[in-house]
């Protein structure tokens, strides 16, 4: 019992939390579930101005839960499939979109939503090692893979990166807005990552993911999802994003097992507008784990 709650005689309080557990269970069922189809933390980096970026996400799931509500299906035996395209439009300003496949348990292709978004990220020149930001989200999926259909997510991004380590932080909010999930508002699923790097070859680290339920009202812990995925990244290949991770589940409701992959090239060769911020020789370049390059201003 909290320091707060001491005074409430312990009658009280089980006729409360009964009450309360009662209300949960009479209350119309909100799916709690990471996003399948990008299983990402987002290192607040973006693309330089006028420079088009490309992102393939592919992540399988061999030990999944096997009973879903319809017309949501099973995530078992799933496999997800996203194409993201970007484009620098200033150095704090990045636009993206979504465009989502998935290859079901039965082995069929399915259409599964598209997604935009706007990211705002803190410039190079803002601080040496702190990298800040946000992005927005808006969403149009499928039944068989939302319920809601219609939705979004705020991201706020918090990042400290030096010579040897990356760590990473987003407590996304998402949001419903339709059906049982805009009822019950706006949820919380914070992402969390910790990277060593080694010889700015590779990044080893852990990355961890989680939907914690209603924000008015988090779920039980078995009711949530909840993952801890061992994650590796390369670092030598200038503009070139490789991102790889095995995922196991933590909670009752989450998945088994989940295997990920994430390729991306940031075209600055072809740059359509902007240049380049100056690399003073004292400080060198440092990588996000999303691959895109940070350069540091004196």
């Amino acid at each position: 019992m909290s320091p707060r709650h001491a005074f409430i005689p312990r009658e009280i309080g089980s006729i409360v939390i009964g009450g309360l557990a009662l209300a949960l269970a009479a209350s119309p069922r909100v799916a709690q579930a990471v996003d399948p189809f990008e299983i990402q933390v987002y290192d607040a980096t973006a693309n330089a101005p006028g420079t088009p970026g490309l992102e393939l996400h592919l992540n399988t799931v061999p030990s999944g839960t096997r009973d879903a509500p319809p017309p949501e299906l099973p995530a078992h035996h799933q496999s997800h499939f996203t194409l993201e395209p970007s484009l620098g439009v200033r150095p704090w300003w990045e636009l993206g979109g979504y465009f989502q496949m998935a290859l079901t348990g039965d082995g069929s292709f399915r259409y599964a939503g598209v997604k935009l978004r706007s990211k705002f990220v803190t410039v190079p020149s803002f601080h040496r090692e702190w990298r800040l930001g946000l992005n927005f989200e808006l969403s149009r999926v499928p039944e068989a893979f939302e319920p809601d259909r219609w939705g979004g997510e705020v991201r706020p991004m918090a990042v400290w990166e030096n010579e040897h380590w990356l760590l990473a932080v987003n407590p996304i909010v998402e949001v419903s807005l339709a059906g049982a999930g805009a009822k019950a508002g706006p949820s919380f699923a914070p992402a969390l990552m910790a990277k060593f790097k080694i010889r700015d070859a590779v990044a080893l680290g852990v990355e961890y993911y989680a939907d914690l339920g209603p924000i008015s009202a988090p779920v039980p812990l078995k009711r949530q999802e909840q993952y801890l995925f061992e994650a590796i990244d390369l670092l030598s290949i200038p503009h070139f994003e490789l991102n790889a991770g095995v995922g196991e589940g933590l909670t009752d409701a989450s998945n088994g097992l989940i295997v990920k992959v994430i390729l991306g090239y940031a075209w600055e060769s072809v740059r359509l507008w902007g240049r380049g911020a100056p690399v003073s020789s004292m400080h060198r370049t440092l990588r996000g784990a999303s691959g895109r390059t940070a350069r540091a201003i004196e």
